[in-house]
């Protein structure tokens, strides 16, 4: 470890000099020599830290879209060499030389802020050496050790004998206590930013190496952070608790609000996001309008989540615009409910058309072509005949004697009259029936 710190001394006088800066502003609140002032100049360096890596944190989610878009040449790459596992590997290697994508990414902060945590390092090890080093004079150094963060040295390991403890004004409990409680939530907070990464925000459809990677580094720094962790001072476990806290944070923030395409948590915020959008009628913010914008840019390449959203708008009247602004579709309408209160957006429904019998089928033509010629409409039998009662056959003559064929009319079988026979032209007879 001393040779891998004495490579970081050139960033050890800055760390130092920055400890000290905010240590005079802590002191002068809560004393010079306590643990607040000490522990909260290295929480604040922490965050100086964390706000000058913003920059290498977007180009890092950049990186990481870019890794997004490359899904579906991934899939095609994966069933095409499925059997052969070398050439998927020398093949996705050849895709993101050619995209200019790595997959390593999202290590970046990590191994940017290495230097810090190493020089940091340094510099607490030095105190608890009762060594000067940087900008930290011997009255700083004594104050330093005079430092407890709840009860523990500043300068202290877990792994420190009783002697040295009490040396440093503390008991082997209460460092041992202290800095296996910082270990386990420093472990814990890793894991829990590394699976919500893994559960949340990367599309599952496809699996690549980018995300085996991210699944190992899951497991794989909580134990790395457990195992060292026992040989870290306080005030560097202060350090790396607070910027695994940062980290966390700083990830749920991006989740939540900029999801990754295909992912679970892009289908929540495409949720969210159709919610607001129908309520106020417009999209809100350059962070709305820029996902709004690159889901129209698609087309027909949209996901599942992404269509769900444009099918979303389209029901309550709204369309996306390729400019990521929303604004009222020109085929909704003012729809009335019972009560008379107009709904927007609401599409007209299709009207179904009446289904006809056979013989209104059969008959319709023929009444077309009627009216066409200027004909009445057919009678049937249960309209009432316009003709004279004595014209109808089987009716009584004036002197009281049945017409010729009466009987046979009165009989079973009814004359035309009588069955009501429809006026005009009459279907014809099927060939068949000759």
């Amino acid at each position: 470890m001393d040779t891998i710190a004495s490579i970081f001394s050139f960033i050890t006088t800055p760390v130092s000099w920055v400890i000290v800066q905010f240590h005079s502003v802590y002191g002068a609140i809560f004393g010079p020599d306590t643990g607040w002032a000490w522990g909260l100049s290295i929480v604040s360096l922490v965050i100086l830290i964390r706000i000058c890596l913003i920059p290498l944190f977007v180009k890092q989610i950049k990186a990481t879209r870019a890794m997004q878009t490359l899904q579906p040449e991934m899939k095609k790459i994966q069933e095409r060499y499925k059997n052969d596992k070398q050439r998927q590997s020398e093949e996705m290697m050849k895709l993101y030389k050619e995209t200019g994508t790595n997959p390593l990414s999202s290590c970046l902060p990590i191994l940017a802020q290495s230097p810090f945590f190493f020089a940091l390092y340094h510099v607490l090890n030095s105190i608890a050496s009762n060594d000067t080093i940087g900008v930290i004079n011997n009255r700083l150094l004594e104050s330093a050790q005079k430092a407890h963060i709840f009860g523990a040295p500043l300068a202290s390991k877990f792994t420190d004998s009783s002697a040295k403890v009490q040396e440093l004004g503390s008991t082997i409990t209460d460092v041992r206590v202290v800095t296996a409680i910082m270990i386990v939530l420093m472990s814990f907070s890793q894991f829990y930013t590394q699976r919500q990464l893994m559960t949340k925000n990367v599309d599952t459809t496809v699996k690549t190496p980018f995300m085996q990677q991210q699944k190992m580094l899951m497991y794989v720094f909580p134990v790395m952070f457990a195992v060292f962790g026992i040989n870290f001072p306080v005030g560097v476990l202060v350090y790396w608790l607070t910027t695994n806290v940062w980290t966390m944070g700083q990830q749920m923030y991006v989740i939540r609000n900029n999801p990754t395409p295909g992912s679970k948590a892009q289908a929540s915020y495409l949720e969210r996001l159709t919610k607001h959008i129908t309520q106020h009628g417009k999209t809100r913010g350059r962070g709305q309008k820029a996902i709004v914008k690159a889901i129209v840019a698609k087309g027909r390449d949209r996901n599942e989540f992404e269509r769900k959203f444009i099918n979303g708008l389209t029901k309550a009247g709204l369309a996306a615009q390729a400019d990521g602004n929303v604004v009222k579709s020109e085929a909704s309408t003012l729809v009335e409910t019972e009560d008379g209160t107009p709904v927007a957006g609401a599409a007209p429904k299709r009207q179904q058309p009446k289904r006809q019998s056979k013989s209104q089928r059969q008959s319709g033509p023929v009444q077309g072509a009627a009216k066409a010629a200027g004909e009445s409409e057919p009678k049937t039998s249960l309209s009432k005949s316009d003709e004279p009662q004595d014209a109808k056959p089987g009716s009584k003559p004036a002197g009281g004697k049945p017409a010729s064929g009466g009987k046979a009319a009165s009989g079973g079988t009814r004359s035309k009259a009588q069955s009501g026979q429809r006026k005009g032209p009459q279907r014809p007879k099927s060939p068949s029936k000759k």
